[in-house]
C-alpha cells in the first residue's frame, strides 16, 4: 500500500513539472529516469517529439568507465558528464532540466552536477 501510494505522489509531481517544462530545439529537455539498478538521462525536442540524445548506466559507451567508480552517485555523475560531452558535440550548451518527479537528491542531483561539469547549463 505504501508502494502504490509512493508512486502516485511520483506521478503527480512528475505532471506538475511537466505542466510547466517544454524543451525546444535550442533548448531541450534533459529528462531523467531512475530506476534501483540504473539512471538514465535524454534531451527531447518536445516540439517535434523526438530524442536527441541518451545515455544510461548500462549504455555501452559508458559501461566500461563505470566499471571502476564505486557507487551509484558516482555513476550517475559520469552519466551526465557523458551527456554533457555528447551534447556539445551535437551543439547544444544550454537545457531545461525535468528530473521526473523525483526529488533533487542523491543520484538526481549527482547525475545534474555531472552534467554543469561537463558544459551544460541547466
Amino acid at each position: 500500500m505504501a508502494q502504490k501510494k509512493k508512486q502516485q505522489m511520483r506521478t503527480r509531481r512528475r505532471y506538475r513539472i511537466r505542466k510547466k517544462i517544454s524543451g525546444t530545439s535550442d533548448r531541450p529537455r534533459l529528462a531523467v529516469f531512475r530506476s534501483l539498478k540504473h539512471i538514465q538521462a535524454q534531451l527531447i525536442d518536445d516540439t517535434t517529439g523526438k530524442s536527441l540524445i541518451g545515455v544510461a548506466t548500462y549504455s555501452s559507451d559508458v559501461r566500461d568507465r563505470l566499471a571502476s567508480l564505486e557507487g551509484k552517485c558516482a555513476q550517475s555523475k559520469e552519466v551526465g558528464r557523458t551527456l554533457a560531452q555528447k551534447a556539445k558535440e551535437a551543439g547544444i550548451s544550454r537545457v531545461v532540466f525535468d528530473r521526473g518527479g523525483y526529488l533533487y537528491h542523491g543520484r538526481v542531483k549527482a547525475l545534474a552536477d555531472g552534467a554543469r561539469e561537463g558544459g551544460l547549463k541547466l
